[in-house]
């Protein structure tokens, strides 16, 4: 009996040490990554954060219109939508040096991503909020999970600013998920 209580033991002393030495790795941006957002095409539904630094009645959270625009104050609308955050940072920085703000330094980031979208053969389609480095199968996940119709091959993905849709294999290689995708999973035929 004693050796069954002392096999157990060293079991469960390894079992805990194992344990505590795996550590997750927090995620790391790749390149393609950083070129979605140092590329990325701002659009209806982004909203973004805008500075102008020692001006606090101009900084704010401004959210980009269904025509494009921003409401900005003393300057009015601001083009944003087809815009980089480069290009909007430096029309506010122009529009606001006519005459309104001395030497203004203006930055901008975006805050939330307009979101996704996921159809067909899903637990929970719907819209879902757009996160950095998503790739499709965890876009299926965040809605539940593939019913059991579901074609678990092949996806369809139309880009937010394509007009037509493309089928994916989604086990050959990991794709990302942008801003403003509508996915697609489709039924199975069997």
């Amino acid at each position: 009996m004693r050796p069954i209580v002392y096999f157990r033991a060293v079991i469960i002393a390894s079992l805990a040490v194992a344990t505590g030495c795996t550590q997750a790795e927090p995620p790391v941006l790749s390149a393609s990554d950083m070129a979605i957002v140092e590329g990325y095409r701002l659009g209806a539904g982004d909203k973004l954060r805008i500075t102008v630094y020692n001006e606090p009645n101009l900084t704010g959270e401004y959210s980009i219109t269904p025509s494009g625009t921003v409401a900005f104050p003393l300057i009015g609308a601001i083009k944003a939508g087809g815009q980089t955050i480069e290009q909007v940072s430096q029309s506010v920085t122009a529009s606001l040096a006519q005459g309104y703000v001395n030497n203004p330094h203006v930055s901008v980031e975006v805050l939330n991503y307009r979101p996704y979208y996921i159809l067909g053969e899903v637990a929970r389609p719907g819209e879902f909020p757009f996160v950095n480095g998503m790739t499709i199968e965890q876009a299926v996940a965040a809605a539940g999970g593939f019913s059991y119709r579901a074609n678990r091959n092949h996806i369809y993905i139309r880009r937010a600013r394509a007009t037509e849709e493309r089928t994916v294999v989604i086990r050959e290689q990991p794709i990302e998920v942008q801003p403003g995708d509508t996915i697609r999973v489709g039924e199975r035929y069997f």
